[in-house]
């Protein structure tokens, strides 16, 4: 066990409590909430970095991080389709959740036949990640008739769009091996 694992676990271990914050009836809540959601970022950040700096990279970090950080973003989209509770919403935070469905099975597959760096992360994940994290902390923060809310949800559908051209960037570079066994 070593620092950037133990940050990965803290990731998985807030997640409980940004359930129970996001819920709580006080007004301090969604902010409290949404800096929650924002260190468990940061952590993720931290934790790779520490992880490469230090030469701390081990299997199970590597397991466990990409896990974490699908966690986290899945929670915190769920929570925020009951809040808006509308169509606005919803399609976006299902496009993001459906993608990382299938990236991570894709990537799972292309590590089974030794070709996971077909798919590995590209500047285009990076930005998507960065701005699906931007959005999910205004929407976690701000209450839905808030003005900064619908900055939120532009900057997740861009998000979202950014989710789509990655994921067809990464089925594209994975066709010929997806397509040799039909």
């Amino acid at each position: 066990m070593n620092i950037p694992n133990i940050l990965t676990l803290a990731r998985i271990a807030f997640i409980p409590l940004l359930v129970v914050l996001f819920y709580l009836p006080f007004s301090w809540s969604m902010p409290v909430a949404a800096g929650l959601f924002a260190l468990a970022s940061i952590t993720d950040w931290l934790d790779g970095y520490l992880a490469r700096r230090w030469n701390q990279s081990t299997p199970f970090g590597a397991f466990l991080d990409p896990v974490a950080d699908k966690l986290m973003v899945v929670v915190a989209l769920a929570l925020l389709i009951e809040r808006y509770d509308t169509l606005v919403l919803t399609l976006p935070a299902l496009v993001i959740i459906g993608r990382e469905i299938v990236i991570s099975a894709l990537r799972e597959w292309m590590a089974e036949m030794g070709k996971r760096g077909m798919v590995a992360v590209s500047w285009v994940g990076k930005l998507k990640t960065t701005l699906q994290m931007v959005s999910l902390l205004l929407l976690l923060a701000l209450p839905p008739a808030h003005e900064f809310a619908l900055l939120g949800v532009v900057v997740l559908y861009t998000a979202a769009l950014l989710t789509l051209w990655s994921m067809i960037q990464y089925l594209k570079a994975a066709w010929p091996h997806l397509s040799r066994s039909m």
